[in-house]
């Protein structure tokens, strides 16, 4: 008995530590809140979080739940937005459908790199499946 609660602990430290923790605006870097304010000029409400070692910044554009990563330097990484499950490309349908039969997309979004390289995300079951811009799975 004493094992399993010490494997559940273990578990619930490692889910808290691996996925994305809030944190006031005034923790933030001067160089990241630079960053987001050179390119989101006329946004004032945000929340943040830390996510893998970079600063996300949450915000509503035009109506559309956006987030930036951007690192301690000041780089922005890559910019998701919210987008309707509608305008995911045709393949990422037709793979969840082939792979996770009688399963609906809960969220769909569409991810930009500082490349400009474009991927989509499809939430089904709680998993977030990442597509090409063609629908092909990457992971």
């Amino acid at each position: 008995m004493k094992n399993i609660i010490i494997v559940l602990l273990m578990a619930c430290v490692c889910h808290a530590t691996s996925s994305a923790q809030k944190i006031n605006s005034d923790k933030v870097p001067a160089k990241v809140l630079f960053a987001f304010k050179a390119k989101y000029p006329d946004i004032n409400k945000v929340g943040w979080e830390m996510e893998k070692g970079k600063y996300e910044a949450g915000f509503d554009l035009k109506k559309v739940e956006t987030s930036v990563l951007i690192t301690a330097e000041g780089q922005i990484v890559e910019t998701e937005s919210e987008i309707p499950v509608s305008e995911l490309p045709k393949a990422v349908v037709e793979y969840i459908n082939a792979h996770y039969s009688g399963s609906k997309i809960s969220e769909a979004s569409r991810i930009v790199d500082a490349k400009g390289n474009a991927t989509y995300e499809a939430e089904v079951k709680g998993k977030d499946l990442v597509f090409d811009t063609n629908g092909k799975f990457i992971h």
